[in-house]
């Protein structure tokens, strides 16, 4: 039996600046993640100037980058390490984008819209073929699974959750028998509620009243229960301030949130602190995982929000 135990892929891992700390608590993961590093400099006009170390070392070995697109200007910077790293003859090239940052403008509405989600997929598409084949690339609860046929057969997409992460953190809760779980939208059904099949769920909808969209009960009963609300992402936050309002005025005991993607521009991650909200209107806990390192620095130790590390998720993938 020993002998047929695959073994384990020694994998050099790459990062940008923002997710060092996410890098590192990878590489913890696993004695075969090896922590390799870039001189990200910049040129008197502000473009980048980059040297990968230790390049010459990297042939036939396998190596993976963890990419943050955290605002355009890293795009570039990041893409010209992701194109180079396959071209050093290295063995295989995995990206792991945790989050992809245009998934939401996935479609248009009306003749002009620019779907930027097709336009990333696109550049991401076109990462050159290592000695090992197309580059794996890796994304968690990409915003609409039909994104998928957004990109070229010349990368193949795994797509990955942070959802067992939460179910995990239910399950130790005291309250752990007592949850339902809510979506915010017909969206977040279709997207989730397959990964929730031995819990009690609610969906929330949108209707129009006048000029204004308001949030409703859809189905279910969330009265004397902790409801937890589940979406992919949370932007300036106020479908899931209206969910919990509507959670509550229906008898819920308890309401918290779980997004995977914490992006919460212009600091709108205030508006769930504790000391910023009335108790009336409390989330009990806020979890996302570290997607958006930026947000988690921002929101360190400031109740009602955890960070689930997909740390563990990701060593793993490495390993596909």
């Amino acid at each position: 039996m020993a002998a047929e135990k695959t073994s384990k892929k020694q994998v050099n891992l790459f990062y940008c600046l923002e997710c060092e700390d996410l890098a590192r608590k990878v590489a913890a993961q696993s004695d075969h993640i090896i922590l390799q590093s870039i001189s990200w400099r910049s040129f008197a006009d502000g473009f980048p100037n980059i040297y990968i170390n230790n390049a010459e070392e990297l042939r036939g070995q396998h190596v993976a980058f963890l990419a943050s697109f955290s605002s355009p200007a890293l795009v570039f910077e990041q893409l010209s390490v992701i194109y180079a790293l396959p071209r050093l003859f290295v063995a295989s090239f995995t990206l792991v984008l945790p989050f992809f940052p245009t998934g939401s403008f996935e479609r248009m509405e009306e003749e002009g819209d620019v779907a930027t989600a097709f336009t990333l997929a696109r550049m991401l598409s076109d990462i050159p073929v290592s000695r090992g084949g197309p580059t794996s690339l890796v994304i968690y609860d990409i915003h609409a699974l039909q994104e998928r046929f957004y990109f070229g057969d010349e990368v193949l997409p795994l797509f990955e959750t942070g959802i067992p992460l939460l179910k995990q953190r239910l399950h130790q809760l005291p309250d752990a028998d007592n949850i339902v779980i809510a979506f915010p939208d017909d969206g977040a059904w279709k997207r989730f509620h397959k990964q929730f099949d031995n819990f009690p769920v609610l969906v929330c909808t949108k209707v129009r009243e006048g000029d204004k969209r308001i949030v409703r009960l859809k189905e279910g009963n969330p009265s004397g229960r902790h409801v937890v609300i589940v979406d992919d992402l949370v932007q300036s936050g106020g479908t899931l301030i209206e969910c919990q309002k509507v959670l509550a005025a229906h008898g819920a005991a308890k309401v918290s949130a779980y997004v995977t993607h914490g992006v919460f521009p212009k600091q709108s991650w205030e508006r769930f602190t504790q000391k910023n909200e009335d108790p009336e209107n409390a989330f009990a806990h806020f979890w996302i995982t570290d997607s958006c390192p930026l947000t988690v620095k921002a929101i360190a130790n400031k109740a009602p929000f955890e960070v689930l590390s997909l740390a563990g998720s990701i060593a793993n993938a490495l390993q596909i």
